[in-house]
């Protein structure tokens, strides 16, 4: 599939100050904090959780929307900490230096002088008996300080800037993992529980701890998903499946208005989630408000593959989708249509649409990309640990079990955010004796999808090489991939605080795709980008009619509109979607006949 050997990345795009900003806060910021009335710096992997007031909800804000691919295992990670390790050995004036301050802080903090105090998105010492009881007061304290300097040695370390971004992310997981909330004689409010309900609450936490060892690897449970069952709660818009293949299934939706287009929209869902991200709760579902707005809809469900599909690559996928765009123009009577597609099923898109320019194929009208990393060179958390052996392990453990398991990218991608996927839930289950609550995003995110080994190595060949920035660089289905002979006209998103896919590489599609070109950034994050039905007042979007080279440059020159970008992306489809026409009284064709209702069978799986 590439034909290039494997190289480094190029360089990133310029406005990298800004995402390092929100990816390293401790490492933009200034190195140490005036003695004077400070807060601590913020975690060093932060996150957008903190939007909203709600636990669940703010918690999309870091979910693994797209999960990481190439793996995260415990040697990469001891490696990272070694290597912090060997430079404070042969560096002990850091380590002297850093000592030092801490020792000082913590007589401040000791004598009651010290202002140190957690910064407020901190949810972990929002109990008032942090600031009232002088002993929490001065525990809170002195772990706040000695993660600051723990984190601070590496800013001053002689280490590259992949190796600093890797210790930090490895030191890390320590001082998450150490902080005296997640035990509960540091936890005041876990001790408040227990006395109220006289140890009721240790003996249910106990219970939940039992029953995530047997069921759940030990990990903590992070969602109630009984309430959410597929095509009864949740995927529940109208439509019918029209066709199926191994690969996929083709889900048509029923109109809701009088009078549709005549052009039809198809989605590209990644392969590594299940489709109804986009059709969860009514009122919640893009689907839902896309068609009710006239938007003719259809939507492949991919399969759910297991070893046995393990030979599936890219092309498979590719030749699969023109299928279902075959049998999408055939139902609707059109000669082309629009594409919509997010995630890795953006990537996947964009192989497609090189494919048709190279040949001349004209079937696509117009194309959408939903937080697509097109220039995947942009630094984000999920290629830390990316590396040319990284990947080589990566694909050989896929090969080996002829998939990569969607359960086992679940849990890499928990300890990547560690506070907000692990010891949060640690907390609120093991030490609150809560059962977690029901919020349909998260019972998506844990109704996890395979990969087969074959499109895992594809698109961690991807991944390392960058190829879809340089024309040729990448074949599919045969043919050279040159984003800028892509004509047709071009939606894309990106999302402000995303941490999986930066939105600074989604914007480099303004700059190689060769059409018209509309880019919007949603003010959120990842999946809240994706999950983003009007109505919302804190919604906002941010869009620039001027493409400049420089991502940061089209931010500030940007306005920020007030709403979803929903309602933007569905006035733009529309206008693309042809004369309306009245709409079919039944789904299907004659040729294409009905199979079963939506949400179909694979997405069951």
């Amino acid at each position: 599939m590439i034909t290039r050997e494997l190289s480094p990345p190029p360089t990133r795009p310029p406005d990298e100050d800004h995402l390092m900003a929100v990816l390293s806060p401790a490492r933009s910021a200034n190195r140490r904090p005036k003695p004077a009335t400070r807060r601590a710096a913020p975690s060093a992997l932060p996150s957008d959780i903190h939007a909203t007031p709600s636990p669940a909800e703010g918690v999309t804000g870091v979910i693994g929307g797209a999960n990481p691919l190439v793996g995260l295992s415990p040697v990469q990670v001891a490696a990272a900490a070694g290597r912090w390790g060997r430079h404070i050995l042969t560096d002990p004036a850091v380590a002297l230096d850093h000592g030092l301050r801490l020792a000082r802080d913590l007589a401040r903090i000791a004598a009651g002088s010290s202002e140190l105090a957690a910064d407020p998105k901190d949810r972990r010492f929002v109990d008032p008996t942090f600031t009232r009881n002088p002993v929490y007061h001065r525990v809170m304290q002195a772990y706040l300080a000695w993660r600051a300097e723990l984190l601070a040695t590496i800013d001053d370390l002689p280490m590259d800037e992949k190796s600093g971004d890797r210790a930090r992310f490895a030191l890390s997981l320590v001082t998450e993992a150490m902080a005296p909330t997640n035990t509960l004689l540091g936890n005041p409010a876990a001790m408040k529980r227990a006395l109220e309900t006289g140890g009721g609450s240790l003996l249910r936490g106990a219970r939940n701890r039992l029953s995530d060892v047997r069921s759940n690897g030990g990990m903590p449970t992070i969602v109630d998903s009984r309430p959410f069952r597929v095509g009864e709660t949740v995927a529940v818009s109208p439509g019918a499946v029209v066709f199926r293949s191994d690969v996929l299934e083709l889900i048509q939706y029923a109109p809701t208005t009088p009078t549709i287009g005549a052009r039809p929209t198809l989605l590209i869902p990644p392969q590594i989630n299940k489709f109804y991200i986009l059709d969860l709760a009514p009122g919640r579902s893009f689907i839902e408000h896309v068609v009710a707005q006239g938007v003719p809809f259809f939507a492949i469900s991919w399969r759910n593959p297991t070893a046995d599909q393990r030979d599936w690559g890219l092309d498979t996928y590719l030749g699969a989708i023109l299928e279902a765009i075959d049998v999408t123009l055939a139902i609707s009577r059109s000669r082309d249509l629009n594409l919509l597609a997010m995630c890795a099923g953006g990537l996947t898109g964009a192989c497609l649409l090189g494919h048709l320019a190279h040949i001349g194929d004209k079937r696509v009208r117009s194309a959408s990309l939903v937080v697509t990393a097109i220039d995947i060179s942009v630094r984000s958390q999920i290629n830390i640990f990316a590396s040319e052996r990284a990947v080589k392990a990566s694909i050989r453990g896929s090969r080996k079990k002829g998939i990569l398991e969607g359960t086992e990218l679940a849990k890499v991608f928990a300890w990547m955010r560690p506070n907000d996927l692990v010891w949060n839930y640690w907390v609120s289950s093991y030490l609150m004796g809560e059962q977690p609550a029901a919020f349909d995003v998260l019972a998506w995110n844990v109704d996890s999808t395979n990969l087969p080994a074959k499109l895992h190595e594809d698109f961690m060949h991807m991944f390392l090489e960058n190829p879809l920035v340089t024309p040729g660089a990448m074949t599919a289905l045969g043919s050279p991939v040159d984003l800028g002979a892509i004509t047709c006209d071009l939606y894309a998103v990106g999302a402000l605080t995303d941490h999986l896919v930066p939105w600074q590489g989604a914007y480099q599609a303004t700059q190689l795709f060769g059409g018209s070109r509309r880019f919007v950034l949603s003010s959120s994050g990842h999946i809240q980008a994706i999950v983003n039905p009007p109505g919302n007042p804190k919604t906002r979007y941010f869009t620039n009619d001027d493409y400049v080279a420089d991502p940061g440059e089209w931010l500030k020159g940007a306005s920020e509109n007030a709403g979803s970008w929903w309602d933007d992306w569905a006035t733009w489809t529309m206008d693309r979607s042809g004369p309306g026409r009245p709409a079919p009284p039944r789904l299907g064709s004659r040729a294409f006949p009905v199979l079963e209702p939506a949400p179909g069978r694979y997405v069951r799986e």
